[in-house]
């Protein structure tokens, strides 16, 4: 590929920060990295439109379908829906991506390598687009397991050990600005993110690391087994 900067809108920090990858990208990940670099340098070089309809974009959206479904709506539990997310929280994680301020393994096998090649306006307009996506609805598998979620979801647990869920992320879990949506998410994703909060790996996350820090794991799966079925 010939060297342009007009071609492959990498800046010299996203390409720094590719470089000091610590971990090789699984082979999946690095096709999906190396599909994203040809169709940004391609598209970057047609011209702008609003930032989500800009055609690096839209064909970076082909790219991560691979993953979290066809307009974020995936059916994985590995991978978290983006469809409905909101806009400031997808921002400030594919820039915590990007700057590796998120190293959970997953994250350091997959998003650390193809979150490098965005630009900010690139990350923006991701967000815009997967903001405006209608979520799929939530699935209920657990009744039991759900009430008791939605217990802690509305209440809290003891006396204000673990805060009432929804006075960040709201009455149905919908998020508000940098609080994400958690409606419909998976349980298993969800579960594993309450589990990151416990450790280092999520670097962001001090408003909910002494929420987890006071969860136990049965706590925790009913939280998620309720989310989900929002």
């Amino acid at each position: 590929m010939m060297r342009s900067e007009t071609a492959l809108p990498l800046s010299a920090t996203a390409r720094d920060q590719a470089r000091r990858t610590r971990r090789p990208l699984r082979p999946a990940a690095l096709a999906a990295a190396l599909s994203l670099v040809c169709t940004l340098g391609a598209a970057w070089a047609q011209g702008p439109a609003s930032k989500a309809e800009l055609p690096a974009v839209q064909r970076a959206v082909h790219v991560c379908a691979s993953c979290h479904g066809d307009f974020g709506r995936s059916t994985h539990k590995a991978y978290p829906a983006l469809a409905g997310q909101t806009r400031d929280y997808m921002i400030r994680q594919m820039k915590d991506f990007r700057d590796q301020a998120r190293a959970e393994t997953d994250i350091q096998a997959y998003m650390w390598g193809i979150s490098a090649l965005l630009t900010d306006e690139q990350i923006e307009g991701l967000a815009d687009y997967y903001a405006a996506q209608t979520p799929l609805p939530g699935k209920s598998r657990n009744a039991r397991l759900e009430a008791e979620g939605k217990l802690i979801f509305e209440q809290g647990v003891g006396d204000h050990t673990v805060r009432a869920c929804t006075s960040c992320h709201g009455t149905n879990a919908q998020g508000d600005g940098a609080a994400p949506r958690l409606a419909g998410l998976h349980a298993d994703y969800v579960f594993r993110q309450l589990q990151a909060f416990k450790t280092p790996l999520r670097r962001h996350g001090n408003v909910m690391k002494s929420e987890a820090m006071a969860l136990n794991d049965v706590q925790m799966k009913a939280l998620a087994a309720y989310v989900m079925s929002k």
